[in-house]
C-alpha cells in the first residue's frame, strides 16, 4: 500500500501520529509530515489504515496497493 498526505487538509490533530508514528512526525504546531516515500511495510499496515481512519481531515490519502 502507498499513502500520500495533503498538508493543506492537515488541521494538526495528530491521530495519524499516534497510530502511525513510524510513518508521521508532528511538527512544533502539531501538523503532520510524511516520513519517507509512503511505501506502507505490510506489518505496519493495521496502523497506517487506522491513521487514515481516523484523520478527521481526510489529509491522507490512500494511492494503491503492492502489485502482485
Amino acid at each position: 500500500m502507498k499513502i500520500r498526505l495533503d498538508r493543506t487538509l492537515c488541521d494538526g490533530f495528530g491521530a495519524c501520529a499516534a497510530h502511525a508514528p513510524g510513518y508521521f512526525s508532528l511538527d512544533d504546531w502539531g501538523y503532520a509530515s510524511l516520513e519517507g516515500d509512503g511505501v506502507v511495510d505490510p506489518a505496519d499496515r493495521d496502523g497506517v489504515l487506522r491513521a487514515l481512519f481516523d484523520c478527521p481531515a481526510h489529509a491522507i490519502i490512500r494511492m494503491s496497493e503492492p502489485e502482485s
